[in-house]
Formats: C-alpha cells, structure tokens, sequence
C-alpha cells in the first residue's frame, strides 16, 4: 500500500520501529561464538560461548524475530497477505488494519485514529 493511496483516502499512518528487536529472539538451533576481535577477556581470549539470545549480527535474528512476530500477530486475530507474508490485514465491522512490516520498522494504516 503506498502512501499516495493512504492519503488519497483519508485513512490514519502511524510508524512504529522497535529498538530491541532482535535481543530477546530464542533459537531453534545451538548457536556457539567466539568472542569478537577486540572484545577478548585476558586469559578467555581462546573460550567459545554459547549463545543464550539472538544478536543483531547473526544471520538467524530476522527469521526469528518474524515468526515470533507471526504467531503473536495471528494470535489476535490478523491475517498474512498471500501476495506479500510482510503485510498483515485485520477487518471488522467500521473499522480495518494493515499493518507493513519491514525487519524492526511497522507502517499501521488504518481507516480510524489510531492510538498508538
């Protein structure tokens, strides 16, 4: 949905960006590091480490993040796209929600005032 046709429309856009996206994510694997060039603690600079949480860097983090995101979102009662899984939709009587997803960053067009 662009912005030409939420405007032309009259419908309400709110943008959310969610700081610690990645943080609290679990993974469905085992995940060990090294400890990053620079960071090294004096005589632990050989020692590898299990990951507990995602980390930005890690390739898995997204992932993660999304299919949480979808279980929660499905939960209250929104439905994916089948055109596009980024954009999530929820309609009642007078009122409907799309939401745009991209990594941490929500767009939510809506045709009420949203309180966000």
């Amino acid at each position: 949905m662009s912005l030409v046709v939420a405007v032309e429309l009259n419908l309400d856009l709110e943008q959310m960006d969610f700081k610690t996206t990645f943080l609290y994510e679990d993974f469905e694997e085992i995940i060990y590091m090294k400890q990053l060039e620079g960071f090294e603690v004096g005589d632990k600079k050989d020692c590898i480490y299990k990951l507990n949480r995602s980390l930005y860097s890690l390739k898995q983090s997204p992932r993660q993040w999304n299919k949480r995101f979808e279980q929660f979102i499905a939960s209250i009662g929104f439905e994916s796209s089948k055109y596009d899984t980024s954009i999530y939709f929820k309609f009642l009587e007078d009122l409907f929600i799309v939401l745009l997803l991209h990594i941490d960053d929500i767009l939510i067009v809506s045709n009420n005032k949203l309180e966000v």
